[in-house]
C-alpha cells in the first residue's frame, strides 16, 4: 500500500466528513474532534490546517485515497523544546500498517525542521493498544501513565504519555 501526507484539500471535504463521524474515532480524540463530525466541520479543518508554518499538518492518504489524519502540535513558553504527535485513520483503513507508516513519514518530515524541539510525545487513552503499538515502532517509549488524567464519555481513565527523545 502507497502511504502520503500531503496537505488538506477542498476536495478532501466529503471523505473527512465521512471517515471522522465515527465514534470509534472520536473514542480515541480529545473532546475538540467534533463528533458526530459535519461537513461544515470538515470545512472548517481544511481551511485551518494549512495556516501552520512550518506545515505540520497532513492528510494520510492510502493508494491515493484519504485515509486519515496527523500532525505535530508545536508547544508555547517553557515548553517550546517539545512538539506533540497526533493523529487518525479511517476505520476501512485500520490493522493496514497505515498509521504506523504514517508516524513515520511525519517525523521523517518533521524532524529536520523543528530545529528547538528536542521532546517528541503522544497521549493515548488506556484502552487504544494500537495506537500504542504505532508509538513503540516509531521509536517511542512509555515515559508515564498518569492514572485517572482524563475523562472520556464520562469515563475516567488512565493517560498513556509516549515520548521519543531527539538527538540534538
Amino acid at each position: 500500500m502507497n502511504i502520503v501526507l500531503r496537505e488538506w484539500r477542498n476536495d478532501d471535504k466529503e471523505p473527512l466528513a465521512k471517515f471522522a463521524n465515527n465514534k470509534k474515532i472520536a473514542d480515541n480524540m480529545r473532546d475538540i474532534f467534533p463528533n458526530p463530525y459535519t461537513i461544515g466541520d470538515a470545512v472548517h479543518w481544511i481551511a485551518t490546517s494549512g495556516n501552520s508554518i512550518p506545515q505540520t499538518v497532513f492528510a494520510i492518504e492510502a493508494d491515493a485515497l484519504l485515509a486519515g489524519g496527523c500532525g505535530i502540535h508545536l508547544k508555547e513558553d517553557v515548553y517550546k523544546c517539545s512538539a506533540e504527535i497526533g493523529y487518525w485513520v479511517a476505520e476501512p483503513f485500520w490493522g493496514k500498517g497505515i498509521a504506523t507508516e504514517a508516524v513515520k513519514q511525519l517525523l521523517e518530515k518533521a524532524i529536520p525542521i523543528l530545529t528547538n524541539v528536542v521532546r517528541l510525545y503522544a497521549e493515548v487513552f488506556e484502552h487504544n493498544k494500537a495506537s500504542m503499538r504505532v508509538l513503540e515502532k516509531n521509536g517511542f517509549h512509555l515515559e508515564s501513565i498518569r492514572k485517572k488524567a482524563v475523562i472520556k464519555n464520562n469515563l475516567i481513565m488512565d493517560d498513556y504519555v509516549w515520548v521519543k527523545l531527539l538527538n540534538k
